[in-house]
Parts: C-alpha cells; structure tokens; sequence
C-alpha cells in the first residue's frame, strides 16, 4: 500500500536506530530444490554452467500473454502418494518435487528422529500459494454459483495451504508458519527462522520457498509492465522485465557448530513502504536492511563476494 509523504521521515528514523547485536551462525544441512531447469541441485548447477535455456515463450495462460516462463515440466506428470491426494494441486505438486530432491526428506526425518516431531519448525514463503485452484473455481462454478464440488476444499483455497502440505508430508509438529510478502517471502522466511532458534522455540526448522505459475501472478506482473516479452536478462543496460517461474526450494537450518559449509549469518529486513512495487530512488530501505544484515553477521561489507537482494 502507499505510504503517507511523512513516512520518509519516518525511514531516516528508522535508520538512525541503533543496529542489531551480532547473532550465532546457523548451519546449512540439507537442502532440496526443484525448478524449471530440472529436479535437484545438481541439475540447477549444470543448467548454470552450461548456460542452458530453462525458459520457453508463455504456453500457460488461456489467453495470450506474450512473454517467457520458466515453467516445471515435471509438474504434470507427478502423482501425489495417495495419503497426501487431498493437497493435489500444482503448487502442492512442486512442493513434493522438492521434497524428493537430494535426500531432502531422508535429513529431515533424521532431523525429527534427534530432536522429536515437535522440535522441528517449518517456515514457507510463498506469493499465491495454491491460489491455482481458486482460479479454476472460480472458471468453473457450480449450478449455484459457489465453487464446485471438486474444488471446494477450505484446506486448499488458503494461503497456508502448501505449508500445511509440506508439514504434513515430513510428518513435523512444530511452529508451522507462511510468510507471503511477494518477492521477499523466502528471504523473510530465513530470518524467521533464525529467531526461533535464536529463542530456542525449536532445534531445527525447515525454511522453503515454493511458487506454481498461475493467472494471478503472470496476468499481475503484465499489469504492472514487468514482464518482459523476450527472455528476461538482469544484467544487461537493454533489460525489458523479469521472467517469471516456478520452483520449491528447502533447506534445513540447526544451531551452528562449525561444521556446515554453507551458515546463515545474518539477515535484515525493513520496512520502508515507498511504493508497491518500485523501490525508493535512493534505496534508502534496501540500505537499511543490508546495514542490518551485516551486523547481525558481524562482517563488513568488503568481505562480501556475491550479493542477492531480495524484495520490492
């Protein structure tokens, strides 16, 4: 939403707080990851080493939308196991592609077996979540006028729902949470977690990130004249837009011990409400949100090799 002209004040303020106090790193032990490259991590990084195409010209919509999309090809040929067949949806369905990437699952049943099912959190970020479904209900509504049957689910039509699909599916019963803020839901998911852990609510919490293409989200971008009609190309001067995409992406956070190779070690997060979906001019919230992200990690912003900002 817009902000009042006097909340630019209000983000200097912000900015002058004092920062965060350095945190413990978290460790990295498992992750799993499902896109349009392929299944599993090794596929994403042969896709990047070979510079493959993962995209291909908008053949998703109903009605013609000229753009490019990195769509799942494994999505329509997945089956559910019959004891999650209720959650069937796409965005469940790439959800379970993650799930079965790189031993994912295995981790984090070794996981519940240390700590107990209760003891293990899951964090999911997300921007429609299975919002799919609602769209082909309402395309198709029943004789009088609600949903049909077939998609009457009040499980499904929730924003909750993938990450309720997800507990389910790796038997947990810890804090169970979505964070949906469009393009920083998986990045805020991260952060998160790190409390819960920091405030010892769990010893081990499964941070995810899952999206399936759907009307809401493509016809949106093309609303707001992101979407670029060409390949999308971030880095070049010419760029037109983004390219949107689907994928599940996990991993598994436990309280650093100095043996994971890859930790978090900070994050940051503001809320600098300037525009719905332009940043400020002068990056005044994405500044304060590396500030804190940096002290949190207790490192300076030279030591930093590789940056990936998150957010609107």
């Amino acid at each position: 939403m817009a902000r009042p002209a006097a909340a630019a004040h209000g983000l200097r303020r912000v900015r002058a707080l004092p920062l965060p106090a350095q945190i413990s790193p978290v460790d990295v032990v498992a992750q799993g990851l499902a896109c349009a490259a392929g299944v599993g991590l090794q596929t994403l990084a042969d896709a990047l080493r070979t510079s493959k195409q993962s995209l291909r010209p908008n053949d998703f919509t109903a009605a013609p939308l000229p753009c490019w999309i990195g769509r799942m090809a494994a999505i329509e040929a997945t089956r559910l196991p019959p004891a999650l067949a209720q959650w069937d949806c796409r965005a469940t369905r790439a959800a379970w592609l993650g799930l079965q990437a790189d031993d994912f699952i295995a981790s984090v049943a070794a996981a519940r077996q240390r700590f107990g099912a209760a003891r293990v959190g899951l964090v999911l970020g997300t921007s429609a979540s299975t919002i799919g479904v609602s769209e082909q209900a309402y395309a198709a509504p029943a004789s009088d006028g609600g949903f049909p049957a077939s998609l009457r689910s009040e499980t499904l039509n929730s924003i909750h729902a993938v990450a309720a699909f997800v507990q389910q599916a790796l038997a947990l019963q810890g804090p169970c949470a979505t964070v949906s803020t469009a393009c920083s839901s998986s990045a805020k998911a991260f952060a998160q977690a790190e409390r819960w852990l920091r405030l010892e609510l769990v010893d081990a919490v499964v941070v995810a990130g899952v999206d399936a293409l759907c009307g809401s989200v493509l016809y949106g971008f093309a609303a707001l004249q992101l979407l670029s009609p060409e390949p999308c190309q971030p880095f070049a001067a010419g760029r037109r837009g983004i390219s949107v995409g689907e994928a599940a992406g996990f991993v598994l956070l436990q309280r650093g011990t100095g043996g994971s190779s890859v930790q978090l070690l900070g994050h940051g997060e503001s809320n600098d409400a300037h525009h719905m979906s332009t940043p400020h001019p002068q990056g005044l919230g994405a500044e304060a949100a590396l500030d804190a992200a940096l002290a949190r990690a207790g490192v300076d912003a030279g030591a930093i090799d590789f940056l990936h900002l998150h957010g609107t």
